[in-house]
């Protein structure tokens, strides 16, 4: 599978994204940074440099879990277009979403923009959903996202919801319906049976929809603390 994907030299991803300069920053996460880069051939994507954490066979896991990525193919979830691996450097490939994201097009709209309508909002709550029913039930073994929230809702130039950062997801075997590992996700977002017990399934996920279809719904941030 990997053979489907495009292999990115470190020089290319340097010269899209001006040396990941700074003014090229798109986000932060857990992960790392996304930066906004323009290749050769004039397409814009974003480019997600990931945290370096220096594991041994950790190549060998980083190539794992990008096929499991690129096997996940469905509109309304991000498509990966490629990697590029080096010595010290991890990145993710992916096409530039022109809208941003659930959570910037809610908290960060220009004023002279119409807030986001009520179709387009029914339109986002059902793709994401899509998105996330195929990684439950058509990926085998199942990818449990493990932290959906607005900020991980991409949407396109029709604003058609496209959910990302699934890399958070670890390969799930059907004879184990939940996977222990470290907690990861957002504060306010995640499962209380998540938090207490380190196990995730669906129902995490399922979780993490509700707070973003809240969100989407209000306009307000789920877990704010000014508010209290």
């Amino acid at each position: 599978h990997l053979g489907q994907l495009k292999r990115f030299s470190l020089r290319e991803l340097q010269v899209a994204t001006d040396s990941f300069s700074n003014k090229n920053i798109l986000g932060r996460g857990g992960f790392g940074k996304v930066y906004k880069g323009r290749l050769a051939d004039g397409s814009l994507v974003a480019v997600k440099r990931l945290k370096e954490e220096r594991t041994p066979g950790g190549e060998l896991q980083f190539q794992t879990e990008v096929e499991m990525i690129s096997m996940a193919v469905h509109r309304n979830l991000l498509r990966l277009r490629g990697f590029c691996m080096t010595p010290t450097e991890r990145l993710l490939v992916y096409p530039y979403m022109a809208n941003g994201s659930v959570a910037s097009c809610l908290r960060e709209r220009p004023p002279n923009e119409p807030p986001l309508d009520w179709p387009t909002r029914k339109r986002i709550a059902l793709g994401s959903a899509r998105g996330l029913s195929y990684l439950h039930d058509h990926c085998d073994p199942k990818i449990i996202h493990r932290d959906v929230k607005a900020a991980n809702i991409l949407l396109d130039e029709e604003f058609e919801a496209v959910v990302g950062d699934f890399g958070l997801a670890k390969l799930m075997d059907y004879k184990d319906t939940h996977v222990t590992t470290a907690v990861r996700g957002t504060i306010g977002h995640i499962a209380p049976e998540y938090l207490s017990t380190g196990k995730s399934s669906e129902k995490t996920d399922a979780f993490g929809y509700g707070i973003m279809l809240l969100e989407l719904i209000t306009g307000q941030r789920a877990f704010d603390l000014a508010r209290l």
